[in-house]
């Protein structure tokens, strides 16, 4: 007789990685999203868009400078929970500016912000932890799970609606534009990935039970783009779809949509198309 297989629910289960894309928004410009993903550690990252020149922190930009030191702190980052990952990814990227930072910044709008995702597998469930608009899907069997924040696209394009016909999406920005932006990072008062190490205090989290099978489905909101701004899938059928188009499809669906409206007045947006990425993992025992 052969002796029953069984699973000791204390073994941590591991990602299988199946696919990744980051799909610059110019091929001009810089990407500023990072994605990654380890044994038991997955991530996206999202720089949020520089609105000035690049000096703060050399040639480079501040929102791929700080997409680049955070991925590498999650790449990094030992075992633990995910709130002591994020503490150490949050004082890294504080030290790291202190040292490499060459002025002082112009005011606060200057200094580099992010949103990002980070979701750890496991016995039985996935730890996730954001701060921002980075979201992600959960499939299992046929029930999809959202993670992440609900509503800050529809309040983005409520915003970016005011300046239609007033050069929305072209590459430079018109100045309109560029004050508006830089008046509301400067009083944003949300907690988001940045160079104040006292942000990781407000992490967003959530734990949802998982199995070896489960799908997960990590992106930026450049790429969330095609269920929340364009509502052009549901979270179910951007799964369905990716078993069958996988990244590069949704990634094509996604720009021909952004082609179609380079003005921004069918999809109120501040630029064409904004960096799109995306990791697809299978939770494995």
């Amino acid at each position: 007789m052969t002796a029953p297989s069984f699973r000791s629910k204390d073994i941590p289960m591991h990602f299988d990685l199946l696919q990744s894309i980051s799909l610059a928004g110019h091929p001009d410009t810089p990407n500023d999203d990072r994605v990654g993903c380890g044994d038991a550690l997955a991530w996206v990252i999202d720089g949020a868009t520089d609105l000035g020149e690049a000096g703060l922190l050399g040639a480079r930009g501040g929102a791929a400078w700080l997409a680049m030191e955070a991925n590498s702190g999650f790449a990094s980052a030992g075992d633990g929970s995910i709130d002591s990952i994020c503490k150490g990814v949050f004082a890294r990227v504080a030290r790291r500016f202190d040292a490499q930072r060459t002025r002082d910044p112009v005011a606060d709008w200057e200094l580099p912000l992010g949103a990002f995702l980070i979701a750890r597998v496991g016995a039985a469930t996935i730890e996730y932890g954001w701060l921002g608009d980075c979201v992600g899907l959960l499939r299992r069997g046929e029930k999809v799970v959202w993670v992440g924040p609900q509503a800050g696209k529809d309040q983005e394009s409520a915003w970016a609606a005011r300046f239609v016909g007033q050069g929305l999406g072209e590459k430079e920005r018109p100045e309109p534009i560029l004050q508006s932006l830089r008046q509301s990072r400067s009083r944003s008062g949300k907690h988001l990935l940045g160079v104040d190490p006292t942000a990781a205090a407000h992490l967003d989290k959530a734990v949802i039970p998982c199995a070896p099978g489960d799908e997960l489905l990590l992106m930026t909101d450049g790429f969330a783009a095609l269920i929340e701004g364009y509502a052009a899938l549901t979270p179910e059928a951007m799964m369905a779809a990716l078993s069958v188009e996988g990244l590069a499809g949704l990634g094509k669906q996604l720009r021909e949509i952004e082609a179609a409206d380079a003005a921004c007045t069918r999809y109120p947006r501040f630029k064409q198309s904004d960096d799109a990425t995306a990791i697809w993992l299978r939770v494995a025992a």
